[in-house]
């Protein structure tokens, strides 16, 4: 299989404004919806599979508050709320600063579309976006471990 990116992956991009950055990424992953929604709704296997994520605490479930710890930021724990959960199509979840969301379109032969998104802002935005470490780089190795992971169990 090759590894270059097909049209519809893309490589984790920034659009910054004055009051918010949105990051996006997408991948092709050749496996089941199900496989992969299951990976992206179990907190506590996140850590395994993902090397972007420290731990996930909760249930990632509709309205249910979980607590996220990324190696972006290891010393804090982002506390967020699940706001839309469309099992094997959309996951949302955030807090009052931004969210993120997850979505999931089946393709043709077997495979699905990954899509991640996160948008954060507000009117306070401008005085702490300095702060905000860039996503790109975490955002292709999330897709990546997550591509790897699913495919890895569509062929087991």
């Amino acid at each position: 299989m090759s590894t270059s990116l097909s049209a519809q992956d893309s490589q984790a991009s920034t659009i910054r404004t004055t009051f918010s950055r949105s990051t996006s990424v997408s991948t092709r992953i050749q496996a089941d919806p199900a496989i992969v929604w299951a990976l992206l709704t179990n907190a506590g296997d996140y850590a395994r599979w993902n090397s972007t994520v420290l731990s996930i605490e909760g249930d990632i479930a509709p309205g249910e508050k979980i607590r996220l710890r990324s190696t972006l930021d290891p010393k804090r724990t982002f506390k967020l709320k699940v706001k839309t959960f469309e099992p094997e199509k959309l996951l949302v979840w955030g807090d009052g600063m931004g969210k993120r969301t997850y979505s999931l379109q089946t393709l043709d032969e077997g495979n699905v579309l990954f899509s991640m998104t996160e948008k954060i802002g507000g009117p306070l935005f401008p005085l702490f976006a300095k702060m905000i470490p860039p996503f790109d780089a975490s955002f292709d190795q999330f897709a990546a471990d997550l591509k790897k992971e699913a495919e890895l169990i569509q062929r087991k």
